[in-house]
């Protein structure tokens, strides 16, 4: 179980910081905005009332220390996704990482942004309520498809 956990943390912490790299290259070079991972904190802070759905976060209560938990939670959920990528794949994948995996993973935990966080934080289901939306689901998706290719690379560097 020791062995578990740490690979999940390992792999998830590296997945996640590539994807925060791939968000600064973004935002250095082609001037698309950073996460704003206190308003994801102020999603996560009221989730802890059974608040899930909100018009729009930014009217939502504020609460101290509310992007301390956006950045923690966003690499917690780092952490479980590469916690399930070694679940599904068993023991056998950690020791000798292939890239589909991981490369699935990561594309199908774009459905927790488009379907929970989204709607959550008052974007709608895939950011549909934002003007910009398409570009939204592409950033979605490939940022994603980065963070399996982290799940990979960081798999490679723990095995």
């Amino acid at each position: 179980m020791i062995e578990f956990l740490s690979r999940a943390v390992l792999i998830g912490v590296g997945a996640t910081a590539l994807l925060d790299l791939w968000a600064l290259l973004l935002q250095r070079f082609f001037k698309v905005p950073a996460p704003n991972w206190g308003l994801v904190g102020r999603w996560f802070c009221h989730l802890t009332k059974a608040k899930v759905f909100h018009n729009d976060i930014t009217l939502a209560q504020a609460y101290p220390f509310e992007r301390a938990v956006g950045w923690i939670g966003h690499y917690a959920i780092g952490i479980v996704y590469a916690g399930a990528l070694l679940v599904f794949t068993r023991q056998d994948w950690a020791s000798a990482p292939t890239l589909a995996p991981a490369l699935a993973v990561g594309i199908i935990t774009v459905g927790a942004g488009w379907f929970l966080l989204q709607p959550g934080m008052g974007a709608g289901i895939a950011a549909s309520r934002r003007s910009n939306a398409k570009q939204i689901r592409v950033l979605n998706i490939a940022g994603h498809i980065v963070f399996g290719f982290g799940l990979y690379g960081s798999a490679l560097l723990v095995r």
